[in-house]
């Protein structure tokens, strides 16, 4: 085989040339992939005694890589989700391995064959209004990191950001005025704008007047001005939930992460009767079908509907118990 072809000079050049320049993938693909690839060459260490730079292709074969997703959920407990976005960056390397080694093809095949784990689709969570206001009231506005945490909380259940996207923000992306919108870089590198109501334009207008922190106009900085890493927002947002609760029990003990107030923002638009087209668009969704999940979990919604409906006659029976003795005898 050719110095060309091996598997770390491979590897190498998919994420520098396919990833990179070919396929211009967004920061977040590439560190997915990166992170998938250092589980899967860690892994392959251990489990071979062999240095990952020395790895060869008949090491890498579909038994050690299923071995390798079955770990992944047995001892670091990921969920099949994860498991499968795992599988997705292994497949894409083994789809570019197949073009370059074409001799290949057969046992490459073996690998793009490990099927995807199904799981159970879930309801999707979302905070009710009087959920929202006890997480907005949370942050202490006296202080500077308060108004901070206010100001993005506030935008991201108005907006319905996604985590990167808003810690991505420009003070340049805020449009202020008449005609209030923030725009932003979505997944799949698409553009959109999302109009701001008149309370968000309105303390992000007094946000944008805080003194600057760091070089980089970052919107919402960390203390020392650089942007706010996505540890870092679940562990502030998990602080004010926990204020938040002792106004609000039904906060209490309920997992809130930034793609809820996600959820929680599609859920407002749905309930005030947004066509789930519009939804869409403004979520930045790739298929309105991936908004449909909205429809099913709203279940006021789903009540007003069956409301509107003729119930059918029903008579229900009378329970006669067994005769006791019967009832012994049956129930050994």
């Amino acid at each position: 085989m050719k110095p060309s072809s091996t598997f770390p000079v491979l590897l190498t050049r998919f994420f520098s040339q396919r990833l990179m320049q070919q396929r211009h993938a967004s920061p977040h693909t590439i560190s997915s992939y990166r992170d998938t690839f250092r589980l899967l060459l860690q892994f392959a260490k251990v489990r071979l005694g062999k240095q990952p730079s020395h790895l060869a292709w008949d090491d890498l074969d579909a038994p050690l890589i299923s071995t390798f997703l079955d770990d992944l959920q047995t001892q670091r407990g990921i969920g099949a989700r994860s498991r499968n976005l795992r599988l997705t960056a292994i497949r894409s390397f083994f789809s570019y391995a197949a073009l370059e080694l074409p001799e290949r093809a057969e046992p490459i095949q073996r690998i793009l064959a490990i099927p995807c784990k199904r799981y159970l689709h879930r309801q999707v969570p979302y905070l009710s209004r009087l959920e929202i206001d006890a997480l907005l009231a949370a942050p202490d506005r006296s202080t500077w990191s308060g108004r901070r945490d206010h100001a993005w909380l506030l935008l991201t259940v108005q907006t319905g950001l996604r985590l990167s996207e808003l810690t991505g923000l420009m003070h340049e992306d805020i449009q202020l005025g008449v005609g209030a919108y923030v725009h932003v870089l979505g997944k799949g590198r698409k553009e959109r704008c999302t109009p701001l109501t008149q309370p968000t334009a309105a303390v992000l207008q007094a946000w944008l007047k805080e003194p600057a922190l760091g070089e980089h106009q970052i919107l919402f900085p960390n203390r020392r001005g650089g942007r706010l890493s996505s540890d870092g927002v679940q562990y502030l947002l998990a602080k004010h939930v926990a204020i938040a609760g002792e106004s609000c029990p039904s906060l209490c003990g309920k997992r809130v992460s930034p793609h809820v107030l996600r959820h929680a923002a599609a859920m407002e638009l749905l309930q005030a009767g947004v066509d789930t087209t519009v939804i869409a668009l403004w979520l930045g969704h790739e298929s309105v079908e991936t908004t449909h999940i909205y429809l099913e979990a709203d279940l006021a919604m789903k009540q007003k509907a069956l409301a509107k409906t003729t119930p059918h006659k029903g008579n229900p029976g009378v329970y006669q118990p067994d005769d006791a003795l019967l009832a012994f005898l049956k129930a050994l």
